[in-house]
């Protein structure tokens, strides 16, 4: 016993450390963890608690879908109204027609109408005058001051003719 304390005393000792390090290791690791036992074991003791969590869970979702159809209600008052408009607009635009006054022209001034109601001391704006989009030397088929537009050949392929 002596002889083999004397070769292999030191790995002996180092495999003890360790040995006992992985155990303390370990059972940290199983005390950290929650045990199914220990869960069910809380929850049977305190049963009020989940009880008041689910009213409390069932009273977030009742006002939350309180609050969704009070949106619902307003979102289809909304719609009612503008169906209401377009009605309107429309009994307008054929009232006009059987007047033969032309509808769009009515359309405008009643625009114009809802708008110089709103704005009562506005000035009306002069157009500026407009500049041509194009200068006067614009010639597409010269193929210069096109701008990003060019040709590009079809796609080559069996389809192409016969």
């Amino acid at each position: 016993v002596g002889s083999v304390l004397a070769s292999y005393g030191w790995y002996m000792l180092l495999a003890v450390v360790a040995v006992y390090l992985l155990v303390q290791k370990v059972s940290r690791s199983l005390a950290a963890r929650p045990s199914g036992r220990r869960g069910a074991a809380e929850a049977a003791e305190e049963p009020d608690v989940v009880v008041r969590r689910q009213e409390a869970l069932a009273a977030a979702r009742l006002r939350m879908q309180e609050e969704l159809n009070a949106q619902a209600e307003r979102y289809k008052e909304k719609q009612r109204q503008l169906e209401e408009e377009r009605r309107r607009q429309k009994i307008a635009m054929w009232e006009s027609m059987q007047e033969g006054k032309s509808y769009k022209g009515n359309l405008k001034l009643n625009q114009q109408e809802v708008e110089s109601g709103a704005s009562a001391s506005a000035v009306p704006k002069s157009k500026p005058n407009k500049k041509p989009l194009r200068g006067g030397g614009y010639n597409p088929l010269s193929g210069e001051g096109g701008g990003t537009c060019s040709w590009r050949p079809g796609r080559r392929g069996p389809s192409a003719g016969g």
